[in-house]
């Protein structure tokens, strides 16, 4: 591990590649020789040009994405499509069908209820306090689109399989798993995702979404809120987050050519969740929260038999170079989140290190 560097598992910003962020230290006070940092030039000028073109071109090419859709670079995050996905793609007098797997599917559902529109949860988990992914939905035929979470972030659930909406255009908010792992994009008319958790720093939203979908979108709303303002300008409408967009395409490359791409990438990311879940389902000390047949790649959630012990675990953590393992603030307990850019390494010295916590606590 680099000197002075820990185990990085905050879920959001999260960590970011090592020779990412040795590339951007390399080159920040003078981009590609230019004389200005990153920070400094212009979004107008070809330097820029070449990083957002090369970002869009390295999403296509890990996602199999055609020319039929649109990759979209937008601020506000994934919160702010929470009400720009109904205002965009839910006409007057048609609903809208949402699974609730949790707090950002809640978030999502409320937004088209400020709005006034009609939308419909089809399926939620919140029985069992969202521990699981809704299995067997049915799905409304004539809804305008159907919106899912592929991955809870809070509660460690991920959908290992997406569901069949037939025709109904699938939307996904991918803010924590895109990237993680292979899928076919063609059920879906857009997917969308806060960068600061899987593939880049907080400040920009990557959104990706299909010609059929952009023509629904209303002339009358105003411009910033209009995904047509970002397909017709190639996301630079207005003065885009640079820095944000410069570093997603470094994490793209070195996704692509260091790593090798999706598929290599899902493999380790499988390798890394197993250890942890596989510690899980040998011991009485550590209990992971989500069902098996739910439980998420990015995500991993779990107690220990007291909130003490928890405590101790996450403060004995820290002084042993383990950061971030804190659950969220609504649920407690703990949680490591284990995106592309943690190592297996990291994976591996946690584990060792829970072990012989358990070993001296249980």
């Amino acid at each position: 591990m680099t000197e002075n560097r820990i185990y990085n598992f905050n879920a959001g910003p999260a960590a970011l590649p090592l020779s990412v962020l040795e590339e951007i230290q390399e080159s920040f006070l003078s981009f590609k020789g230019s004389g200005m940092s990153i920070t400094e030039i212009s979004h107008r000028s070809k330097q820029f040009d070449d990083v957002i073109n090369d970002a869009v071109a390295r999403t296509k090419r890990l996602l199999n994405l055609g020319d039929n859709y649109h990759v979209l670079f937008l601020q506000g995050g994934a919160s702010l499509q929470f009400c720009m996905i109904p205002m965009n793609f839910l006409p007057e007098g048609q609903s809208a069908d949402y699974v609730n797997t949790g707090t950002w599917s809640t978030k999502a559902i409320k937004e088209v209820e400020i709005q006034n529109k009609k939308c419909e949860t089809v399926a939620s988990s919140d029985d069992r306090d969202y521990c699981y992914i809704p299995k067997n939905i049915s799905f409304n035929k004539d809804a305008a689109y159907a919106h899912i979470t592929s991955n809870n972030t809070i509660k460690g659930t991920q959908w290992d399989q997406f569901p069949n909406v037939g025709d109904v255009p699938l939307i996904a908010d991918m803010s924590s798993d895109i990237m993680s792992k292979k899928f076919d994009i063609s059920p879906f008319g857009m997917i969308y995702a806060g960068a600061q958790k899987n593939i880049g720093p907080a400040g920009v939203c990557m959104a990706i979404v299909r010609d059929d979908m952009l023509k629904r979108v209303p002339e009358d709303l105003p411009s910033m809120l209009k995904y047509t303002t970002y397909s017709s300008k190639n996301s630079m409408y207005n003065t885009p987050p640079c820095f944000a967009i410069y570093t997603i395409d470094l994490v793209l490359k070195w996704l692509e050519e260091t790593v090798g791409g999706i598929e290599k990438i899902e493999e380790i990311n499988r390798k890394k969740a197993g250890l942890l879940y596989n510690l899980f389902d040998t011991s009485e000390f550590f209990r992971g929260t989500a069902d098996k047949d739910s439980r998420s790649l990015m995500n991993v959630t779990f107690r220990l038999p007291s909130e003490d012990l928890e405590q101790k675990f996450i403060k004995t953590a820290q002084e042993n170079g383990f950061g971030g393992l804190k659950g969220h603030r609504s649920v407690g307990g703990c949680r490591a989140s284990i995106y592309n850019a943690t190592s297996l390494e990291a994976i591996e010295t946690l584990v060792d290190f829970m072990k012989t916590f358990e070993k001296e606590n249980g």
